[in-house]
């Protein structure tokens, strides 16, 4: 089981409004359509690695 680390998230009303909305209509709790979110931001910026590029990444520094 990933550990996950709370913290607090100061947000406009209306947006968070949208949030809830949002993440209704696809069947997620707020706090799991913020991290998707996340995740594809992430992702779509090039700033986070899947765990089979993390483990490709520590077999290529282990092989040299």
């Amino acid at each position: 089981m990933s550990s996950k680390k709370p913290f607090v998230l100061r947000i406009d009303p209306e947006k968070l409004r949208s949030l809830e909305k949002w993440a209704a209509d696809e069947f997620r709790s707020t706090n799991g359509q913020i991290e998707y979110l996340l995740d594809q931001a992430l992702k779509k910026a090039g700033r986070w690695k899947t765990k089979s590029q993390n483990h490709q990444k520590d077999k290529d520094e282990q092989a040299t």
